[in-house]
Parts: structure tokens; sequence; C-alpha cells
């Protein structure tokens, strides 16, 4: 296993990684300093955690949360050409509305009420917010919503660096609406200017939409390229 702290130069992590074929997609820190944190993300890491339990001094049990920055082996990665929209889905485009960044709390909330915080630590929230707090041009956690009659029915949130958005976690409450909020981001990221959407782990229904699974290799020399915005702001 790799331990990383805010010592450690990530880009050359990275490269260490790839150039001895690390067949781990995690490593591990301990450090939750936020700028840390957007080392880790500027590098290509997706920032996850994990809490674990420890004995003080004193022979105590505690819980502590761990940082496990995650490279994987195969990154699915959506080029916004390549968007494949079903004809079973087209028809309900128009039913919702897409709002970018409008309720990023609440849809944290409601991922985390899906799914657990098993790795969406409180530790982790809180560097993310962290950072979000700080507005930064290069790195900022971002939400996606859509609404349906002005109700908040699906959303997701993650992280840009760049001209990348990485998906972190989403979640739905209506039966079509998770693809429709996927579909309504990835043309409104292709229309800021991204140059794709970093969905992490590959699954059967990003494919659908047309993802592909790239090589931890192709991933960190796009999302390398893609880290100069040549100061334009995005979003």
């Amino acid at each position: 296993m790799i331990f990383l702290g805010p010592e450690d130069d990530c880009d050359t992590v990275v490269d260490i990684m790839l150039d001895i074929n690390y067949s781990e997609e995690f490593c591990v820190a301990f450090d939750w300093d936020p700028d840390f944190i957007v080392r880790l993300i500027k590098a290509g890491f997706l920032v996850m955690s994990e809490q674990i339990f420890v004995k003080d001094e004193k022979e105590n049990i505690a819980k502590r949360a761990i940082v496990l920055p995650k490279l994987h082996l195969v990154r699915s990665a959506l080029f916004f050409h390549e968007l494949h929209i079903k004809k079973s889905v087209k028809r309900f485009l128009d039913r919702y509305e897409l709002l970018f960044d409008g309720d990023f709390e609440t849809i944290v909330q409601k991922c985390i009420a899906v799914h657990g915080d098993f790795w969406l630590t409180p530790a982790l929230l809180e560097a993310l917010c962290a950072i979000r707090s700080r507005r930064d041009a290069s790195v900022r956690p971002v939400s996606f919503g859509v609404y349906r009659d002005g109700k908040l029915v699906a959303g997701e949130f993650g992280v840009i660096s760049g001209r990348v958005y990485t998906s972190y976690s989403g979640y739905h409450d209506e039966d079509n609406s998770g693809t429709v909020q996927m579909i309504l981001m990835a043309r409104y990221l292709e229309k800021a200017g991204f140059d794709f959407l970093d969905f992490g782990m590959p699954l059967d229904y990003k494919t659908g939409l047309g993802a592909r699974n790239i090589s931890p290799e192709n991933f960190v020399a796009l999302f390398r390229a893609a880290q100069n915005t040549s100061g334009k702001n995005l979003l």
C-alpha cells in the first residue's frame, strides 16, 4: 500500500504508480488539510474515505477517518460526442429542468441517505465543503439537480478540476429522472467547454450512455491536458 502525505508530490506519485503497474486502486493518507486534498484531486485521484478503529496512547479505541485517494485501474469517461440517448428516454427530457449547483447541501445529504456514509465520511464532507467555500477556480465541488414542476427529483455531486468534472455520487426519486439528470448534465458540461465527464468506476448504466472504459495511463494523460483552463471561467 502506498502512503501519501502533504510533503509528497502527488503527480510524481501517480507517475510511479503507472510506471510500476501498481495493482491496487487505493492509496492511504491521514492528513485532511484542504490544500492536500486539492492536490490529490488535481493529480487525478478520486478522493474517498473510510472510518477505522485505532488505539490511542492509553489503549482507548476510537474511530478515525482516513483518506483513500483512488486511481481506478479502469476509468469510465464520457466524451460528449459519444453521448448516447435511448429513444425510450428522449421523451422524458423535456419534463425536467437542470440546475447547476443550486442545492449542493441537500443533494449531498440525499446521496448519503441513499448510499450511506461508508466512504463519504463526515471528515471528507467537511474537507470538500472547505474547498468549496474558497471558490477556487481550478478545483471546486459542485452539484447538479433536476427538477420537475419545481421539485428536486434527482441529483449528483462531484468535483470540477480544470476542464474535467468527476462524478462522486448521485440519487434519484423518480424512474428515469437519474438518467435524465446525467444526460442534461453532459450537455451542460459540453456547452460550458469541458473536455469530458469522468464517471470514475465503470458500470453498465454509464456504458449505456456512451461512456468508454479507458486505462489509467490514458486517463491521466487526458486529465492532465485538461487542467489548464487558460483563464476561462467554465461555469
